[in-house]
């Protein structure tokens, strides 16, 4: 099975694929447009998606990418994130001037680098800039990825779980053509639009609270070509094979302009 991913070998989104999948072939991508032009495809079988950090909120562009792409929501995985400060060998923690990473991780050790007068840099990637730092030799800056990604790359790590915060997860979803029918307890994901009248998401929500469906996640996206509309985004509890969630959302679709399923998939119990 092959399971695409964005990133460089050594990702977070990539051990999230293993811890999820298993012993699978990852199929690493540059950008999140082309790990879902990898799936439609057929170059992978399904991808690895992170869609929110329990610290610095939604990844906004792949909503957005969920909803230009016919693919379904299939499982969801929450991986406990780990940053590691990682240098070129013999590198001492007093020669790091700088510290290169992706920007969210980056903001994730904010506090632990201005402690340590370290200026931040971004990256398009963690793994990616542990191997960008091994390309140029240099002996002043540092990395911020996971612990795997110094191993692959044969780099040393300087310190480990230097987050500001212990409570770091991502949430990533797996995606891939075709949707399944989950068993036991299970998440459902949809997007629809609303007519901009007084009460309208009111009335929207109403139709699973009326039925006791809890909402996990309720997100806004600006509707491209529409300025001040907004698509609205929203993970409930239940599958969407079961005559409550059908209820709910068949009475949806009563108040709703657009209404698209994304998946209904197992909920993920850590």
């Amino acid at each position: 099975m092959k399971i695409s991913f964005q990133g460089e070998p050594g990702a977070y989104s990539e051990q999230a694929a293993f811890d999820y999948f298993g012993s699978v072939e990852t199929v690493p991508c540059e950008s999140f447009e082309s790990v879902f032009d990898s799936v439609v495809s057929g170059k992978s079988d399904a991808a690895l998606i992170p869609i929110e950090n329990s610290l610095a909120g939604s990844i906004h562009q792949n909503y957005d990418l969920l909803l230009r792409h016919d693919l379904h929501i299939v499982g969801e995985y929450f991986l406990r994130v780990r940053h590691c400060l990682i240098a070129n060998p013999g590198v001492k923690m007093k020669d790091v001037k700088k510290a290169i990473s992706h920007p969210q991780a980056l903001g994730q050790c904010a506090g632990y680098l201005r402690s340590r007068g370290v200026k931040a840099e971004q990256a398009y990637d963690t793994a990616g800039s542990v191997k960008m730092l091994k390309e140029s030799g240099a002996r002043d800056a540092a990395a911020i990825a996971s612990k795997r990604a110094a191993e692959i790359y044969g780099m040393e790590i300087l310190e480990e779980g230097i987050e500001d915060n212990p409570e770091n997860y991502t949430r990533f979803l797996a995606v891939q053509k075709e949707p399944v029918v989950p068993k036991g307890e299970a998440k459902t994901s949809i997007v629809f639009t609303l007519k901009n009248v007084p009460g309208a998401l009111f009335k929207a929500l109403s139709v699973f609270a009326l039925r006791d469906l809890d909402l996990t996640k309720i997100e806004s996206r600006p509707l491209q070509g529409k300025p001040w509309e907004y698509l609205f985004y929203i993970d409930f509890v239940g599958s969407m094979h079961d005559e409550t969630s059908r209820r709910a959302l068949d009475h949806l679709g009563e108040y709703a302009l657009t209404l698209r399923t994304l998946g209904s998939y197992p909920r993920f119990k850590g």
